[in-house]
């Protein structure tokens, strides 16, 4: 019985990581897993919890998705890395009438400040898959602080739009992509059972950057103009450096008895490649560096899942259509509400709104969102609020009062919370985390298309008719149907998975989301498994 006991004791004893090693996975480890029942992939580099023979204990060498601990920690820094990124080019058009009058420029010609700059954030998703991949994702958060900083810098310097196209559009947007897809990717590993929380959490950090960006920025407009401001901005963005320096990767587990520092194998001795082996030498790495690249490009854009995976695929085109219109009404409310006659300060006041309205829905939104309930059913809340917020657009043609815009942003503002909160959830729920990255950078591929063209082309409808009344018309339009796209292509494919799914077998909620060798079970205390081993023997 006293061996019994002592054997049980270690098992659960072995479901916790050595707190000296991993100190965010030390609190509260038991208590998170039990009763779990979620499953996750097994293949290397994913959260791998309650993994082993009988998904009992995690396999040695696992990396344990904490779930709290230090997660908490990198939950915050994703915050304000959200709220100085995705955010930003929204708040450009407190800028947008001072760039017009300084470089004599016309409404599609402005717009294209904000669409590169949020283009070339989604776009830049294969580069940023590569450097997690490479560096790991602190080191890339830090990278995207500095590119930001940097080009927001240089654009105060700048005498022609085309130089702030590079600076501005080009190199900050770049920072943006490195610093927000890689947070977003830590963020994944660091949370499963608690995924759907942590994602809505972490999309309020937009909502904060629209709360606060907007009347940092009129007040800096105000006392410096929009070079000074420019300037300031860049050293804010700097600030993504400190958040990526607290996203310290996960500690694989280390086997028992392995030492702690493992001892270094001794190095092949290296040939000499001098003269003609030299040479040919040279021109196998320059080979193996072009099929590297090609090799890269296609992991990195998962086009084989693209293909696939007909969940994914469906929802990355409903994705691709929605942010034609999605982001437009926002480069575009203040100067609409400015030329209507409102002061600045007050059209400024409504992107205020709408980030408060964010900051107070989302977290209820997460706990809500994280019920049993909705389990399966997020992609139908999801394209639901797509439809509410498209049809919300048409609130502007009744008129551009502070009042009506009020409703406007409050409509916009409670529907932009859910699309927010679960838009990385389904993606998520879509394919499993080790192909994430790629599916994020492919995503984002094909998002940045058409959010480079969405507002040129609706600055080209105003210029044509003089009036924002049809632009907001045809974004209702585009949004509202990429919703109903959505909800009804998901509910056509969970009918014939169902229809195609064996008899007696749990229906999957996707293609590939689970696995049967991975996943979470409850952890019984030492009393009742030294009963069970009892009635067993």
């Amino acid at each position: 019985m006293t061996k019994r006991n002592g054997d049980s004791g270690t098992r659960d004893r072995s479901l916790q990581m050595d707190s000296s090693e991993v100190p965010e996975q030390a609190n509260g480890k038991d208590q998170e897993l039990e009763g779990g029942n979620i499953n996750c992939d097994p293949e290397e580099g994913v959260e791998k919890v309650g993994c082993g023979p009988q998904g009992s204990a995690p396999m040695p060498g696992a990396v344990v998705a904490p779930d709290g601990g230090w997660g908490w920690v990198v939950l915050v820094a994703t915050i304000l890395v959200l709220a100085l990124t995705l955010a930003f080019p929204s708040c450009v058009g407190i800028f947008y009438t001072d760039l017009q009058k300084e470089f004599q420029a016309t409404n599609s010609q402005t717009s294209w400040v904000p669409s590169i700059m949020t283009s070339v954030l989604h776009a830049g998703g294969p580069f940023c898959s590569a450097l997690v991949e490479r560096f790991g994702c602190r080191a890339t958060v830090m990278l995207g602080g500095v590119l930001s900083g940097f080009g927001m810098a240089a654009s105060s310097f700048t005498n022609s739009i085309t130089e702030l196209y590079i600076t501005a559009g080009i190199i900050t947007g770049l920072g943006f992509c490195f610093s927000f897809q890689a947070a977003v990717t830590i963020l994944g590993h660091y949370f499963v059972r608690r995924r759907t929380f942590a994602n809505a959490m972490s999309s309020t950090g937009t909502a904060l950057g629209l709360c606060t960006l907007p009347i940092l920025g009129h007040y800096l407009n105000t006392e410096l103009g929009w070079r000074g401001s420019f300037l300031v901005l860049g050293a804010l963005l700097l600030n993504c450096c400190v958040c990526g320096a607290l996203m310290r990767p996960l500690v694989p587990r280390r086997p028992r008895g392995q030492p702690l520092m493992p001892l270094k194998q001794p190095e092949p001795p290296r040939e000499n490649g001098a003269g003609s082996g030299g040479a040919r030498q040279g021109k196998s790495r320059g080979r193996a560096l072009c099929a590297s690249l090609g090799t890269s490009l296609r992991k990195h854009m998962a086009f084989d899942l693209f293909l696939k995976n007909l969940h994914y695929r469906v929802y990355s085109i409903g994705i691709t259509w929605m942010m034609l219109g999605f982001v437009v009404p926002l480069v575009y409310l203040v100067p609409y509400a400015t030329d209507n006659g409102m002061e600045p300060s007050e059209a400024a006041l409504l992107l205020s709104i709408l980030g408060i309205i964010n900051i107070i829905v989302r977290p209820p939104i997460g706990l809500l969102f994280n019920l049993p309930w909705f389990k399966g059913r997020h992609i139908y809340v999801f394209s639901s609020a797509l439809l509410v917020n498209g049809l919300s657009n048409s609130v502007c043609c009744v008129g551009a009062s502070f009042p009506v815009l009020v409703v406007y942003v409050v409509m916009y503002g409670l529907s932009m919370s859910v699309v927010g909160s679960l838009m990385f959830t389904v993606l998520m729920q879509t394919v499993d985390m080790s192909a994430f990255p790629s599916a994020l950078g492919l995503l984002a591929v094909m998002e940045s298309v058409t959010l480079l063209i969405g507002p040129p082309l609706a600055g080209i409808l105003v210029d044509r008719t003089g009036q924002y009344f049809h632009m907001f018309l045809v974004c209702s339009f585009v949004v509202a149907s990429s919703g109903l796209y959505l909800m009804v292509s998901f509910y056509v494919l969970g009918q014939r998975d169902k229809k195609s799914a064996p008899k007696g077998q749990p229906l999957a909620v996707t293609d590939q989301d689970v696995s049967t060798q991975c996943q979470y079970s409850s952890v019984p205390t030492d009393g009742a498994k030294t009963q069970s081993e009892d009635h067993s023997v």
